[in-house]
């Protein structure tokens, strides 16, 4: 059940300088700003001495236990950090009144939003976050979820070297059911082209639509044939064209694993950055020819971290491990 509209008229209009105190726990928390807001709460950035924290606050206890549930799940995944820490849990009397609102805290990720990072460092990174999200799907999708609401704004790029977070659990569904909360650009449904079933091709739909979005000028509006529109896109646009059957078969879900995906992405990446190094193969000494072929097939590692270096630079070392791991 989602929140009611005066609780949430309420909850999204606190003042700057709001302390939020638990009732069981005695922790206090001074809102500094709001992050976010949906269906089911609002998010507040919040600070508690010296640490800063995101706060949620919701009248719809039942979808908060469910996100949290969520994140402790995510914080037992081995060897990636999915999404934020869940700290605590308590409830609040508010000051409306003797009304009590259940929040809960966790981890603040400070950063940019997909399309943010894109559009500031240049489109070239789009294919190496998305690598890096594919990853984090994999783990996700192999604990039996699906994300659902998958969207710019629920990526987070953090840190240096870069890395992609999912941020707003709300929306993550247990696979087979029917996704909880999606955004209608990311949504293939609203594309015509699928169902709103929880299933990793439907996040995959939507980590394509991301980079397609992420490379997009302007806004992307459905017009016509959704399905016509974004491949006219992607073949006009030079940074996504070399994906167009990667993003195509995301597009059609005929990618039932982040794994495939990956896998296809990265060989995209391979035969765009390898054109010039193909052509100068070309030379009339087969013997040659014969022994860069057997190099290519025995040092595709070293070739993923040229792919790695030439698109990140400084960063080729560490996207070399993320590709390998």
């Amino acid at each position: 059940m989602a929140m009611n509209h005066t609780s949430k008229n309420r909850l999204c209009n606190l003042p700057p300088g709001t302390v939020v105190t638990g009732k069981w726990n005695g922790r206090s928390y001074r809102l500094l700003r709001q992050l976010g807001s949906g269906a089911n709460g609002v998010v507040y950035l919040a600070e508690s001495g010296r640490q800063r924290v995101a706060v949620k606050l919701s009248d719809d206890y039942a979808s908060l236990a469910s996100e949290m549930n969520i994140l402790r799940r995510f914080s037992k995944v081995q060897g990636v950090a999915l999404g934020p820490s869940l700290l605590e849990a308590d409830d609040w009397r508010s000051p409306f009144g003797r009304e009590t609102i259940p929040f809960y805290v966790m981890e603040y990720i400070e950063g940019e939003n997909f399309t943010t990072f894109v559009r500031r460092r240049g489109k070239e990174w789009a294919p190496v976050l998305l690598v890096q999200l594919l990853s984090v799907l994999e783990r996700l999708h192999g604990e039996g979820w699906v994300f659902g609401d998958l969207k710019p704004d629920n990526l987070i790029v953090t840190g240096s070297p870069p890395s992609v977070r999912l941020l707003d659990v709300g929306g993550t569904t247990l696979q087979g059911r029917a996704v909880k909360e999606f955004t209608e650009l990311y949504d293939r449904g609203y594309w015509g082209l699928g169902s709103r079933k929880a299933e990793p091709s439907y996040d995959l739909f939507s980590a394509a639509m991301v980079m397609i979005a992420s490379c997009y000028p302007g806004r992307l509006e459905k017009k016509g044939d959704g399905r016509a529109q974004l491949l006219g896109i992607i073949e006009a646009d030079r940074c996504l064209a070399p994906y167009k059957d990667v993003l195509q078969k995301a597009l059609d879900g005929r990618y039932a694993k982040a794994a495939d995906m990956r896998r296809d992405l990265l060989a995209a990446s391979s035969r765009r950055l390898g054109v010039k190094n193909e052509t100068k193969s070309t030379a009339p000494n087969r013997r040659l020819g014969r022994r860069t072929k057997k190099r290519r097939k025995v040092g595709a590692i070293a070739e993923t971290m040229l792919i790695a270096a030439l698109l990140l630079g400084a960063y080729g070392l560490y996207i070399y491990w993320q590709l390998t791991m």
